[in-house]
């Protein structure tokens, strides 16, 4: 497929935080680009630090965030580029107005405990979280609403990221984004 006969689409990783969205990103990023697709990555951190500046974490303001991560997306998908977005994306009803939005949306659901994804804290976030030092943390005193319909769920904590990046290839050929499912970057 060349960079011509590409179709855009967004694949939308969302979970608690350190359950392994970014790293599965990342590693979606260097295989669509070894495919020489045109590709952009939208990161919730990064987006929320610039585009979304300002804006605390209220349920209207992470409304508001992931809306702007789905309008930016949207634009990018209209213009045949593939985009990975990675963002915690908390709430259902805003996840199902992103998609409606995109059309060419793939949800991943990359699913983890939180207890794993506290043991996974580099940060330490959690560990304010439970102590009650941070409030309003996703998935502590925050609700996270899995998703009801994603194409894929991903169990971090019963397989790696290899395996775990192998089903998303596999569903991105399944859905016809890719022509082969075969991996190309090495990591």
């Amino acid at each position: 497929m060349t960079k011509n006969e590409q179709k855009g689409f967004t694949v939308w990783f969302t979970g608690l935080s350190g359950a392994g969205k970014s790293t599965l990103a990342e590693m979606l990023h260097h295989e669509l680009r070894k495919r020489d697709m045109r590709v952009e990555m939208l990161d919730g951190d990064i987006i929320r630090t610039n585009l979304s500046k300002g804006l605390g974490f209220s349920k209207e303001d992470r409304d508001t965030n992931i809306l702007r991560i789905g309008f930016v997306s949207q634009l990018l998908t209209r213009n045949n580029v593939a985009v990975i977005v990675s963002a915690i994306s908390p709430y259902r009803e805003a996840r199902n107005q992103v998609r409606w939005m995109i059309g060419e949306f793939v949800e991943v659901f990359v699913n983890a405990s939180v207890e794993e994804c506290a043991r996974r804290d580099v940060k330490g976030l959690y560990a304010k979280a439970f102590s009650g030092e941070l409030t309003g943390f996703t998935g502590v005193d925050d609700p996270y609403e899995p998703p009801s319909s994603a194409e894929l769920i991903i169990e971090t904590e019963d397989e790696g990221p290899d395996k775990s990046l192998q089903h998303v290839l596999d569903k991105l050929h399944e859905l016809g984004y890719i022509e082969e499912n075969a991996r190309l970057a090495e990591f």
